[in-house]
């Protein structure tokens, strides 16, 4: 049975930066959170995520799920592997999840 990314998390006010994501479970270090997904950005704008792979090819994807509602904290309790999301550190319900958005602060 796959769960759906709305069954883990959920969109809110937030305390950071109007709204962000949240957490309905609790998520474990290293633990699958869920998947940016959309189609590829041809420039910057709201709600892109850029990627740099290993190889060091850079490309954006416009986030059209959940995911998207992500906001920036350093330091953040998940982390992407490519578009993959994944917990940083224990997460607990009703925490928001956040990432580092990779700028200089």
């Amino acid at each position: 049975m796959t769960t759906r990314l709305a069954d883990l998390v959920y969109v809110d006010r937030s305390p950071i930066h109007g709204r962000g994501l949240f957490a309905r479970v609790r998520f474990r270090k290293g633990q699958f959170i869920g998947t940016y997904s959309g189609p590829i950005a041809k420039r910057n704008g709201k709600y892109v995520l850029w990627i740099t792979e290993a190889d060091g090819t850079v490309y954006g994807v416009r986030g059209l799920n959940l995911l998207r509602y992500l906001n920036h904290a350093k330091p953040p309790n998940a982390f992407f592997d490519g578009v993959d999301l994944y917990a940083a550190k224990g997460i607990r319900p009703d925490d928001e999840i956040t990432f580092d958005y990779g700028w200089e602060d």
